[in-house]
């Protein structure tokens, strides 16, 4: 099974402060690897984590050791994000929950999140995003 793993949860994976935490660390090492991803999500995960070195070290980490792995290239879906984000302007949907939707979209895979607004996001128009993290 592959996974689309979302910042909220490679954030609470690292940091011990998160609400988040345990269950995220734990989704981290049961489920199969790797987890897939895309850089507007990296991008993200360093931005909340940008004050802790050690945990951004750790996201490059992530990457390297292909425990989550970057599979996606916005300029080859940039019509399909572009169609996601009107949609969902009044939301709004940031670009790296675009990439996921869409990513969940061409892999046939669950979210692992902690984000609320994938329960309001449809992958192929009118399909419930599955979940992982935050509704089990």
């Amino acid at each position: 099974m592959r996974t689309v793993v979302d910042a909220v949860a490679i954030v609470a994976a690292l940091d011990r402060r998160e609400l988040w935490h345990k269950k995220s660390d734990r989704l981290f090492r049961e489920l199969p690897k790797p987890l897939l991803t895309c850089e507007a999500v990296i991008a993200e995960a360093c931005y909340l984590l940008s004050e802790s070195a050690l945990a951004i070290e750790n996201i490059m980490t992530l990457i390297s050791s292909r425990t989550v792995s970057i599979d996606f290239s916005l300029m080859e879906e940039i019509g399909a994000i572009d169609y996601l984000m009107r949609k969902y302007n009044d939301v709004p949907m940031s670009l790296a929950d675009a990439c996921l939707v869409r990513m969940s979209e061409i892999f046939d895979a669950p979210v692992f999140t902690f984000d609320t607004d994938f329960r309001i996001y449809r992958r192929n128009r009118k399909n419930v995003i599955p979940l992982i993290g935050i509704d089990n």
